[in-house]
């Protein structure tokens, strides 16, 4: 009677049972031909504790949120873009410009000095014109949306 060497098997934690590696030449065990059971490899539950489950939760809803909110605000871009904006300007009551704050819109500047004396220059700040281009529309006169403003415009 010859032994029969004894095949390899899988440790895992994870499966049910281990596995008996088959090797690929049948073997006779007696005239009648014998098979054994076949074990099938089954998948026993992570055992976790509810400190790992709400990490894992708090992980999963964070990826949906850092997602999600990214889309939207894009969703919301495109379906304004769609719409028709007609809000004036509510700085410049639509007209595009403002009223210069230094010359108080006149264009001049008067400056007492002493002994009553009073110089009258041109305006500086508005080159003597009395307004500015708003700040808020760049002069179109419409009221840009909420998500329009967050764009930064370069003037140089």
């Amino acid at each position: 009677m010859s032994i029969a060497p004894s095949l390899p098997r899988l440790h895992s934690p994870f499966l049910g049972c281990t596995l008996k590696l088959s090797s690929s030449v049948s073997r006779h065990r007696s005239a009648i031909n014998h098979r054994s059971p076949v074990s099938y490899p089954t998948i026993k539950a992570i055992d976790w504790d509810q400190n790992t489950v709400v990490a894992v939760s708090v992980g999963v809803v964070s990826i949906a949120v850092g997602i999600g909110i990214p889309v939207f605000y894009e969703t919301q871009i495109d379906n304004a873009a769609k719409r028709e904006n007609t809000q004036p300007c509510f700085p410049c009551n639509g007209s595009g410009a403002q009223r210069c704050r230094f010359c108080l819109g006149t264009g001049n500047v008067t400056v007492e000095l002493g002994g009553g004396e009073k110089e009258v220059s041109k305006c500086i700040n508005c080159e003597g014109i009395g307004s500015l281009t708003c700040t808020t529309c760049q002069g179109s006169g419409i009221q840009p949306r909420y998500l329009d403003r967050r764009e930064f415009k370069d003037d140089d």
